[in-house]
């Protein structure tokens, strides 16, 4: 399962998804986003799932891949639509059997919910897959560049979270090391029932947290002894520049945005 957890990774590539500006896919992801929370019907949906295949296919980013990251998340999904199917009222009844009562409206908003959380797990991990950290960090700086007038460390956050994105493959292949010692050592963490598995997972968090804490106070040391001192008199070997297809690239975000809307208003 550890394996199949790809947020935070990045596929080198040279398609024109990897090419465009940090910041374009940054506003685009929140577009894409929006829309998803936009869409009302099936035919909203499928719009936005359209889009993004399409961007699949221009990042040469498979659906194995994509489809993989989102199996951790499957219990999380199938907590969302049982919530969505058995606790929405309504009296246009599907299923009624004594407690047992499942809704039209219950059963299509389950459907709805789980795509909309599919989708918005896909299209972010999308981004982390053709964006670097350091790419992304850069455009979170430029895209909160006003914010510094208020006082707010603009530059500490984006580094923060590039950081923590950086740090997640590496946490999980920790994981997965102290899993395989601890296995030698007779520890089973996949037979009994689900309580007992997750008892046994408890004495992975102790050495877990120990190797996160040593990795973070090497990097801080890291960071020292090289004068780090934040973004003030910092400069880049690479400017961030937008061309021509990067507004392109915003003329389909608001194309979509617009088509979203323009179908909520019908009902689909």
């Amino acid at each position: 399962m550890l394996k199949d957890i790809t947020l935070g990774q990045y596929f080198p590539g040279d398609t024109i998804v990897h090419r465009l500006d940090p910041r374009t896919k940054l506003i685009l992801t929140a577009v894409f986003i929006a829309a998803l929370f936009t869409a009302k019907g099936w035919v909203g949906y499928a719009v936005t799932f359209a889009c993004l295949c399409a961007v699949m296919a221009l990042s040469h980013i498979g659906p194995k891949a994509v489809l993989r990251g989102l199996k951790p998340l499957i219990y999380i999904i199938i907590f969302t639509a049982i919530l969505n199917l058995f606790f929405t009222s309504g009296e246009d009844y599907l299923i009624h059997w004594h407690f047992i009562k499942i809704t039209h409206t219950g059963a299509r908003n389950a459907a709805f919910m789980v795509l909309r959380v599919m989708l918005l797990v896909a299209g972010t991990f999308l981004l982390t897959y053709t964006t670097s950290p350091l790419a992304i960090t850069d455009g979170l700086e430029r895209l909160m560049t006003p914010l510094k007038k208020l006082g707010i460390p603009v530059y500490e956050l984006s580094l923060m979270m590039s950081i923590s994105l950086r740090f997640i493959p590496t946490l999980i292949e920790e994981t997965g090391r102290i899993m395989s010692a601890q296995k030698a050592r007779g520890a089973d963490f996949e037979t009994g029932k689900l309580t007992q598995r997750a008892k046994a997972l408890l004495p992975l968090l102790i050495p877990l947290f120990v190797s996160a804490f040593r990795r973070a106070d090497e990097l801080a040391v890291a960071m020292e002894c090289r004068c780090f001192n934040g973004g003030q008199g910092r400069t880049r070997m690479k400017q961030l520049q937008m061309h021509g297809q990067d507004f392109g690239a915003f003329i389909c975000g608001a194309a979509l945005m617009a088509l979203v809307i323009t179908l909520r208003q019908f009902g689909l």
